[in-house]
């Protein structure tokens, strides 16, 4: 994982990921078939252990916690130390555009959007978004600053700094109509 995560689809060597893992290549072979569906396996792996801030983000009670939460988790996921900087679904997008693993790294990519688009259609039914909204360009922007984040931690921007985009991002995001119903919670609070 952390191999194509550093070097990219392309940047992987065979050679690079046998010593990595410390099997030969005829190994890699015969658990994988070949480079591209290990690379498959390592995208699962990766979206299992590093995105679990998008399943937090969505179970969040507001459109608007969702984003923050979402975006804040990407910019802490994105600046771990210990771990390549930046995000491998991004990184490894030096696949071809033609590629089986473009083309894998895009559907990863569409379907974390459509989560959100579909989070944020909820909100508009539930009156926590303006119903002039558009849940799929929503989902696109906090698609498009994660993308960034990830670019921007590989080029070495720090944490901190990701963070108070975040910032600036949050006041760009719609916020809640005057008429929205309060849930029980925050009427308690009131």
């Amino acid at each position: 994982m952390e191999v194509f995560w550093r070097r990219g689809f392309e940047g992987a060597s065979l050679s690079e990921l046998s010593a990595t893992m410390g099997i030969n290549k005829p190994s890699i072979y015969a658990a994988f078939g070949d480079k591209a569906q290990l690379f498959q396996s390592a995208l699962r792996r990766y979206v299992e252990r590093n995105m679990e801030y998008v399943t937090e983000a969505l179970q969040q009670p507001t459109a608007r916690t969702c984003a923050e939460a979402f975006l804040t988790g990407n910019a802490r996921a994105v600046t771990v130390p210990g771990q390549p900087a930046g995000c491998l679904s991004v990184q490894a997008v030096s696949a071809p555009a033609e590629s089986g693993e473009y083309a894998v790294l895009a559907q990863n990519r569409a379907t974390v959007q459509q989560l959100f688009a579909d989070r944020f259609r909820r909100a508009i039914t539930d009156g926590d978004l303006p119903a002039d909204e558009d849940p799929d360009d929503l989902a696109a922007f906090l698609i498009t600053l994660s993308s960034g984040f990830a670019i921007r931690a590989a080029d070495g921007t720090p944490r901190r700094s990701l963070l108070a985009s975040v910032n600036r991002a949050m006041s760009a995001f719609p916020a809640p109509p005057d008429n929205r119903p309060t849930n029980s919670k925050e009427s308690t609070h009131a």
